[in-house]
């Protein structure tokens, strides 16, 4: 029988664990390189960086509707809006 649990927080906890051990090997690697190689390696994380931000704004134009729903609420008068504060006063 097994007994691992594999609730939400267990996964997360183990990815931030996995996280934290890559950054520290990287970390380690970083100090033999040579500044070429630095240069290099800072290019490609900085490629990486752009390529997932590409990749969230496409997944973010791929909604129907966003943008205009966006545009629309950046429009609407300021004088159209209340204050949170002031709707409910017993909670």
């Amino acid at each position: 029988m097994d007994t691992t649990d594999n609730s939400p927080e267990d996964i997360s906890s183990a990815a931030v664990i996995s996280v934290t051990e890559l950054q520290h090997q990287l970390n380690e690697l970083l100090q033999q390189l040579s500044p070429e190689r630095l240069q290099v390696l800072a290019d490609f994380a900085s490629y990486l960086v752009n390529a997932e931000s590409e990749a969230a704004t496409q997944e973010l134009l791929a909604i129907p509707g966003l943008l205009e729903r966006v545009k629309h609420s950046s429009a609407t008068p300021k004088t159209h809006y209340t204050n949170w504060r002031t709707l409910r006063s017993d909670v």
